[in-house]
Order: structure tokens, then sequence, then C-alpha cells
């Protein structure tokens, strides 16, 4: 909008960096062959990449004619995001957000600093520009120790404490478990941290965000750990494991969406050896039974509490079955 109301002159020189943009961002306007997508969310990467776009998880090394920002929910994200163009940027910085992404308060924080346009607002959401180059370190947040003692970042599922429905997951855990583990959407690593205080040989932390795998990589150092940033709908191990250990996500942005938790079900019952078992902790009133009914021969409620329940599944459906060749 601000190029084609004529309010924003030419991006300037150089590649056009966009961060952070949902998977289904129309970016048509822009030169593809210039644009490189960062973005934390292998699924979001991926998707780009398909598209034939040029992406990273990260700013990689450089200078960029301008950036695009598209602001994420977590204030703090957000604002080192913002300080990450900043840094690389030589010409505009744009920031593009929904106001219940905090676009007004990050179009007040900015103007306290530097000089910033007159914003374009439409359908609740505002884009506004500001020179890049001004030091906006202090903004510049990355993984730091919690006084809890673990490692977490701004945007990563529960930074500012450990996840209760994950808590309660490992108190029902047994002490038995042995063989590979797979901790899908392992986040920081609470859950996998937990699980190697038993006999295992080897456990797969599996994470699409690559923050919060950075963060895993300092919560959990034991040599029996293997990081993957994967999407784990679609992620297949080396071999089929003995047991999977998880606390789905729910959310696609601010919707609550049961399909990513069916879709872990499925993706835990398709790598599980026939007689491994899926340990799971989720919110009560999502539906996921019909789910594990459909991909596990046995399904077991553990109780719980009156927020969380919790479930053992066993023996996969199909994990006998082998492909012809």
């Amino acid at each position: 909008m601000p190029l084609a109301l004529d309010a924003l002159d030419a991006l300037g020189d150089g590649p056009v960096a966009v961060l952070h943009p949902s998977a289904e961002a129309d970016l048509s306007a822009l030169p593809k062959e210039t644009v490189h997508i960062v973005s934390p969310l292998v699924t979001v990467c991926d998707a780009f990449a398909a598209r034939g776009y040029t992406v990273s998880a990260s700013m990689p090394e450089g200078r960029f004619g301008s950036s695009i920002v598209c602001l994420t929910r977590a204030r703090a994200e957000a604002q080192a995001v913002l300080a990450d163009a900043m840094s690389r940027t030589d010409g505009w910085v744009i920031v593009d957000g929904q106001k219940t992404d905090g676009a007004d308060s990050m179009l007040k924080a900015l103007r306290k600093r530097v000089d910033v346009s007159a914003p374009i607002s439409k359908a609740h959401g505002k884009v506004y520009w500001t020179k890049g180059g001004a030091d906006f370190s202090d903004w510049a947040l990355g993984p730091e120790l919690h006084p809890g003692g673990f490692w977490t970042a701004p945007g990563v599922f529960s930074a500012d404490g450990v996840d209760p429905a994950s808590a309660l997951l490992v108190a029902a855990l047994p002490d038995t478990l042995v063989g590979t583990v797979a901790d899908l959407g392992a986040g920081w690593g609470f859950l996998s941290a937990h699980i190697l205080t038993r006999d295992i040989r080897t456990i797969h932390l599996v994470e699409a965000h690559d923050m919060a795998l950075q963060c895993a990589r300092h919560n959990v150092t034991d040599a029996r750990a293997q990081f993957h940033w994967a999407d784990a709908t679609n992620w297949q191990p080396p071999e089929r494991v003995d047991a999977v250990i998880m606390n789905p996500p729910f959310h696609t942005g601010r919707n609550a969406d049961p399909s990513l938790g069916r879709a872990f079900i499925a993706t835990a019952a398709r790598i599980l050896k026939p007689h491994g078992a899926l340990w799971m902790v989720a919110n009560r009133h999502l539906p996921y039974e019909d789910a594990l009914s459909s991909h596990f021969t046995k399904v077991v409620d553990l109780d719980g509490d009156a927020r969380f329940k919790l479930v053992r599944a066993e023996r996969p459906k199909g994990a006998h079955k082998t492909k012809r060749r």
C-alpha cells in the first residue's frame, strides 16, 4: 500500500528482508529475486522456499536495502526483530502489523526514539516506516538464563516459566522409559531434560521454532539429545522410536486449531514401534479422543486434573504393516 499510494519512495538498492511474515503473506508487490524471508518457524520458511524465495531462520550476514517487519504478538519478540532490522538496514524499515499485535503501542515506542512516518491504516492494521541505522541494541534480546534456572527467549512458548501442563506430564511419566524417545514440539526442552534422567539411549527434540530450539540446546546438554528444526507433523526419525512424549500446540495465530494436535497424534503413531507408547498432555476441552482411538489400539486416561487431560496411547495401528516393493 505505501508503494501503491506513492507514500513511500523506492525501497532502495540491495535485498529486501521480510521478517516474521505469516506463511500466507502476499509479497507479490516485491521482486522475488530481491526478497529474503526471515522466520524462526520452519513451516513458514518451507512455505516460502516452495514458492521460490530465499529463506533463513535468522538475519543473514550483510546489509539490506530495506526491511519489512511483521509484528508478532509478543512485544519483547517484536522489539528484538525490529532491533535486528534497524542494525542491518541502510534504507527504510517498514513496520506492518495488526492493532491486536500492538501496532499502535509499537508506533508510540518508535516515535520516542526516531522519526516515523504517519501510519496508513486498513482492516484493523497499520503500516509505518522509518530509516534504518538507529541504535536499538537495548531491544535486541535473545536466549537468556531465566531465574528458574533455564534458558528462554521472547516469543518462545512458556518463556516466563514452566508450563503447568508439561509439569503435570513430567509427574506422570514412569521411571522405566528406555530406548529411543521423541519429544514432539519440544519447545525449550523442559520435557526432554526430565526424560534424560531415565536410562534411555537417545531423545529426539523436534521443534519448529528455531529460537526455542536454540534455548533447548542451552537447557539440554546431554550427548544423548539430538535436535531437529522440523515440522513435527511430517518429521521422520532415523528409525522408529520406543516412546513419544508431547504437549502439542493448538493455536494457529490467535485461533484454537485442534487439527495441529491431531496431526501430532498421527505422527506419533507413524514413528512408534509396534509396542511403543505415546504420553500426551492437553487442555481438557480439546477434542482428541477420536484421533487417539483412530491411531492407537489402546488409549488410557491417566486422569490429569480439572484443566488438563493426561493420556497414554499404546500399540499404534498399522505399525506392523510394511510397504511392499
